[in-house]
């Protein structure tokens, strides 16, 4: 027998125990991803939400369509030619803010310094989070 604090244990009690404290881990460990998970969808539906809501109030869709090209791409043609550049976010948000020529044909894109570089962040984010493939209605 194994003592513990003075206090005489039987093993097979030991054993018990510890299963049960394996099952209270597992299902406190499962239902913490459960939220997890759900806050993380939560945080992605609100950021969804910001970048459309930024892109309508910087007029961003005067001249970018979701989908199709109006004056300058559309944010699915933009997310599709970086959806596998790790450092497109960054990219992105400098070039909203610089401006540029020719990565797109010879159309300038102005550059937009009221956009301040935490919105020029999240409407990066938002764009490159477009569908590159419109959905079929």
């Amino acid at each position: 027998m194994r003592h513990w604090r003075g206090c005489r244990v039987r093993p097979i009690a030991g054993r018990w125990w510890g299963a049960v404290a394996v099952a209270v881990a597992v299902v406190v460990a499962g239902s913490g991803s459960a939220v997890w998970a759900q806050t993380a969808a939560t945080t992605v539906a609100t950021a969804s939400v910001q970048g459309q809501a930024l892109a309508n109030k910087s007029g961003c869709l005067s001249c970018h369509g979701l989908v199709h090209t109006q004056v300058g791409p559309g944010f699915a043609q933009v997310a599709a030619r970086y959806r596998d550049d790790a450092g497109a976010p960054l990219h992105l948000a400098a070039k909203i803010r610089s401006g540029g020529v020719g990565v797109w044909g010879r159309l300038i894109m102005p550059r937009q310094p009221q956009v301040s570089e935490a919105d020029a962040a999240l409407l990066a984010k938002w764009v490159l989070s477009q569908p590159s493939q419109p959905s079929q209605q």
